[in-house]
């Protein structure tokens, strides 16, 4: 199927199979789809010593393009063919230094999806619930 007529949901979860390959930014910050459905998504996200700042943890930065990336996908899922969008708004906020060579888990959730505006949140956690980092974005349907 063509991913021009595919739904933002179909879209999604075809590269959650494997079916349509990920964006180049999973391999500078590695990412892997655990799950999608309308609305959500999940991620499992691992930082390394290629994700360290100057003072030797790991960058805000990657916590920051991780949250992109789940609001922007969970935005993508509900998506119709033919529909992109653009992140106009990104605010994140650090709750606790990530580990290295740790597995967590990035989960996005769409708040509300109008017709213009989509909004969402997401959260990095660990697999005892520990919150790393949280995010909400908006994000603007482009067609």
């Amino acid at each position: 199927m063509n991913p021009r007529e595919m739904t933002g949901l179909q879209i999604m979860q075809a590269f959650a199979q494997g079916l349509i390959p990920p964006a180049p930014i999973a391999k500078t910050v590695p990412m892997q789809p655990e799950s999608v459905e309308k609305g959500r998504v999940v991620f499992i996200v691992t930082a390394n010593e290629t994700h360290t700042n100057p003072l030797g943890g790991v960058h805000g930065g990657f916590a920051a393009t991780v949250l992109d990336s789940v609001t922007g996908c969970a935005t993508h899922t509900v998506l119709a063919a033919g529909e992109s969008y653009g992140t106009t708004d990104l605010n994140v906020k650090m709750c606790r230094p990530l580990p290295f060579n740790t597995p967590l888990r990035a989960e996005g959730r769409v708040i509300n999806a109008g017709g213009r505006l989509v909004f969402s949140e997401g959260d990095i956690r660990d697999d005892e619930g520990k919150l790393y980092a949280h995010a909400t974005a908006t994000c603007m349907i482009l067609r």
